[in-house]
């Protein structure tokens, strides 16, 4: 079941996160990957911009993903889900949850560019590389510029469901 997280849900959106960003580690350049890879004040932040969802199954939450609307897109924001769910179809889920609330002209996911698994993930589901992306990180993403070099955005245009 996917839910909308709360306050109460933030040592676990934490935990989901970082465990399943451990595969960043020695992928994405070392200075973008700290340790923790998000840590609790960022994620506090992040949690008063946007809206956390998250995959529960047996009370557990096993995935979360964040939404945000923002000018004229909605951005997809942290989809992860713990290592031992991956590839079962959790993401999938969050993702068309995200994509079901979309408002605007398009929906944009930003992502490291090395994470080539990620980039096929949203390519699968319709996304496309876009080719703007250093204009795109800097109207909707609040990033560093090593974080704008080293990621990629993709995207799909609004409304999916006539």
């Amino acid at each position: 079941m996917i839910r909308k997280c709360s306050e109460a849900d933030c040592e676990t959106i934490f935990r989901v996160i970082n465990e399943a960003a451990e595969m960043y580690r020695g992928v994405i350049p070392d200075d973008c990957c700290g340790d923790p890879y998000m840590p609790m004040q960022e994620l506090r932040k992040e949690m008063g911009e946007m809206t956390f969802f998250g995959y529960e199954e047996a009370g557990k939450l096993l995935g979360v993903a964040g939404y945000q609307p923002i000018k004229d897109v909605s951005l997809v924001r942290h989809v992860y889900v713990l290592p031992e769910h991956q590839r079962a179809g959790i993401g999938t889920q969050l993702l068309n949850h995200i994509t079901g609330l979309a408002t605007g002209e398009r929906l944009l996911i930003g992502t490291w560019a090395a994470a080539s698994w990620a980039i096929r993930f949203y390519e699968k589901h319709g996304f496309k590389l876009q080719a703007n992306k250093t204009e795109l990180l800097r109207k909707y993403w609040t990033i560093s510029e090593r974080q704008i070099e080293t990621s990629v955005v993709l995207g799909i245009g609004l409304p999916l469901h006539n």
